[in-house]
């Protein structure tokens, strides 16, 4: 009996998973951020800003068309042993019918996605350290060329720390995200317009390039990422169901965002993360603060 034939959309959907999949392991990183150039009159751009570091990406779930991948970030501290970060979280979904996007003002919402947009595509939201929402793009992945690679349409995001701590004038990027395989891991570009209010209109002050670039290393200190991973992944699973329970029961959620630390709930959360971990809270205690205080959020 020969095997059950597999359809062009079966065979592009694998194709697809594979991709994303690809992006899991350990890696070291360099981030590239540089301003380049300005649509206002007197504003001069930014020195780039160049920065690195380790970073190992586990699958947190997959149930074939949703993938979570985790980020940690681990540094060095100055007695030499690893500190590890939880740092961002990407959800990807395939076909989705609606995307949690960022509104401006620190409130995320729902939109719809049109059919035609969402037939063959993956949306991706991003979750920022305490799983609280970043910003949300749809986009397909191609493979012409070479090169594959998955491309968003335009997305709004609140600042980044490193903007927010130098309380720039400009308070929010539209921008487009690009993550493209390469034969040693692979890249996320971004393409950003920095963008605020002047006399009343919005205005873009300066435009900016992104490329943090992801290279394997099997070398790099990821023991000590698995085990903070292991200790608290039960925590932030259910942290990221009363994140969504919240967003779901309202429609969206506001979060307000502090430049100094992100957003506002962030070191409460990350803070009996790092209990749990030490062993000075158990996973239970720490959800039932962790549910009053995201239940408790605004619309």
């Amino acid at each position: 009996m020969s095997p059950p034939q597999i359809t062009e959309e079966q065979a592009s959907f694998a194709r697809d998973r594979a991709s994303i999949l690809a992006m899991a392991g350990t890696y070291n990183v360099r981030f590239d951020m540089r301003e380049t150039v300005p649509f206002v009159e007197g504003y001069v751009p930014l020195k780039p800003k160049v920065t690195g570091g380790f970073e190992v990406v586990r699958v947190a779930e997959d149930t074939l068309t949703m993938i979570r991948l985790q980020h940690l970030l681990v540094v060095t501290g100055s007695d030499g042993k690893e500190i590890v970060i939880k740092h961002w979280r990407q959800d990807w979904a395939y076909e989705p019918t609606r995307l949690l996007t960022y509104l401006g003002n620190s409130h995320w919402a729902f939109e719809d996605v049109p059919a035609p947009a969402s037939s063959h595509a993956w949306s991706q939201i991003v979750w920022q350290t305490d799983d609280s929402p970043r910003y949300g793009g749809v986009g397909r992945w191609a493979y012409d060329n070479g090169v594959t690679r998955w491309t968003s349409n335009d997305t709004w995001r609140p600042l980044a720390q490193r903007d927010a701590i130098l309380h720039p004038v400009y308070d929010r990027y539209l921008g487009t995200n690009r993550h493209a395989l390469t034969p040693a891991g692979w890249i996320h570009e971004q393409d950003n317009a920095k963008i605020g209010t002047r006399d009343g209109k919005s205005v873009t002050f300066v435009h900016e390039i992104v490329l943090n670039t992801y290279q394997r290393d099997a070398e790099i200190p990821f023991a000590a990422a698995d085990a903070y991973w292991d200790k608290t992944k039960d925590y932030w699973a259910n942290v990221r169901a009363l994140w969504d329970e919240a967003i779901e029961r309202q429609g969206g959620i506001t979060v307000i965002e502090e430049a100094e630390k992100g957003s506002a709930t962030a070191p409460q959360l990350m803070g009996m993360a790092e209990d749990i971990a030490d062993g000075k809270m158990t996973t239970a205690a720490a959800l039932a603060e962790a549910r009053t205080l995201v239940l408790s959020l605004p619309r």
